[in-house]
């Protein structure tokens, strides 16, 4: 095998590993961070059979709105991409002026907020779900324009109780993190 095939082999495997990663990746992105024109990450893509970032998350986005019990598909702040319920779940939050403060034009917290509580809420298998303890942190501001990719995983069950950590990112930059106590009051 040539050194160039075997560097192309790696990069392959990388960018399968980083879309596993980070879904909502665009070719750019790719491009940019493996020092590469778009045009190659898209033929890798190609070859791979992975179809473009828009066509991945729609197919995601639909999959994952069928498996919603507590809320409604409008009751998400964000984008759902990915559900397990019970285990795991991905949503994006594409920031807008409109969620900024005027003076800094930094994202309000409580969008943040909003999308990892309903990120959470949705993970559980049950009508009615409430919140009981909330645990949060902000540790990097978010600016408008800032895309925010949120991963929910529950970590324990006790009952009719369901402890949650929802992780929430901005390009590489985790920028916020919180830890749920969610309550079913129907099982």
């Amino acid at each position: 095998m040539s050194r160039r095939s075997e560097k192309k082999r790696q990069r392959q495997q990388e960018l399968l590993a980083l879309l596993e990663e980070n879904p909502f990746l665009t070719d750019e992105e790719a491009a940019q961070y493996f020092g590469v024109s778009s045009q190659t990450i898209r033929l890798d893509r190609l070859e791979l059979n992975i179809p473009e970032m828009r066509i991945r998350s729609q197919e995601m986005a639909r999959q994952a709105y069928r498996e919603l019990r507590a809320l409604s598909g409008r009751e998400m702040v964000g984008e759902l991409y990915e559900l397990e319920l019970g285990k795991q779940a991905l949503s994006l939050l594409e920031t807008t002026p409109d969620m900024v403060f005027e003076k800094s034009r930094v994202v309000r917290g409580h969008y943040i907020y909003a999308q990892a509580e309903s990120l959470a809420i949705a993970l559980v298998d049950a009508e009615v779900v409430l919140t009981g303890v909330a645990n949060i942190k902000y540790k990097h501001p978010v600016y408008v324009g800032d895309r925010l990719v949120a991963r929910a995983q529950v970590t324990r069950q006790r009952g009719n109780k369901y402890f949650i950590w929802v992780r929430t990112r901005c390009r590489d930059k985790e920028v916020f993190r919180a830890k749920f106590i969610l309550v079913s009051l129907s099982q």
